[in-house]
């Protein structure tokens, strides 16, 4: 599941100089996007339509690693590969009206982690942190039917997963466990340039004939995992 993004906008650089820190305006001077932004797809050209909320899917892994164990304490180290069906969105709407959604949908995760706990009778507490490596498509959609929009940026990206968890030895070498993961990512290359053919007084032209780029505020692809697990231990 992720974290609430209701207040998640869109930046914009009218100048093309990579600073998101302009706004788009009119050539009578007035915002654009007044309307504003929301945390989502959005449901039509006007903000009163509302936006979609986010997908939350259900993810599997496969993970393979190894522990030693010094009397109670246990510290080991994996890796694992999870495929992922989340997606997550923020929305623009400008005076037109039309709308603007940009959107990214994380396909796989892979992650060396490592991890220590403590062994109790029959169980094992511990914590659990490493790097994350996701791959992450990125779309556009808008019903601006005057501008061009080409998407920019790599597909990648990269952070780290920290979390706990618990397991419970119901067999000599198998157990059941349950395991809470956060992951952050991070998603700061990616674009949408914005260009003719349009009129010159078009404002994504106004400043820049080339155009104007979007990007997300939030350039960090955060969510939570809560897993059921379930390990064979090889050897005795």
């Amino acid at each position: 599941m992720q974290p609430s993004d209701s207040d998640e906008t869109m930046l914009f650089a009218t100048n093309l100089d990579g600073r998101f820190a302009e706004n788009v305006n009119t050539a009578a001077g007035a915002s654009a996007f007044t309307p504003g932004f929301c945390g989502g797809r959005a449901g039509g050209p006007r903000a009163a339509d509302g936006c979609s909320s986010e997908n939350d899917g259900v993810e599997w892994a496969l993970r393979l690693g190894y522990d030693w164990q010094f009397d109670t304490f246990v510290v080991g180290a994996a890796g694992e590969f999870t495929t992922n069906d989340i997606d997550d969105s923020v929305s623009a709407f400008s005076i037109t009206p039309a709308r603007y959604t940009m959107t990214r949908e994380l396909n796989w995760t892979a992650a060396p982690r490592v991890r220590a706990g403590v062994a109790l009778p029959s169980a094992l507490l511990y914590a659990t942190g490493g790097l994350a490596r996701g791959d992450v498509d990125h779309s556009f959609a808008t019903s601006n039917t005057v501008n061009t929009f080409t998407l920019r940026g790599g597909d990648s990206a990269s952070g780290y997963q920290f979390g706990a968890g618990a397991e419970w030895q119901f067999a000599p070498q198998w157990s059941l466990g349950a395991e809470y993961l956060n992951t952050k990512l991070d998603d700061d290359d990616h674009r949408v340039r914005t260009s003719g053919p349009a009129p010159a007084t078009n404002p994504f032209i106004l400043v820049n004939a080339s155009g104007t780029d979007f990007a997300r505020s939030d350039d960090t692809f955060t969510y939570n995992t809560i897993r059921l697990t379930l390990t064979y231990r090889f050897g005795s």
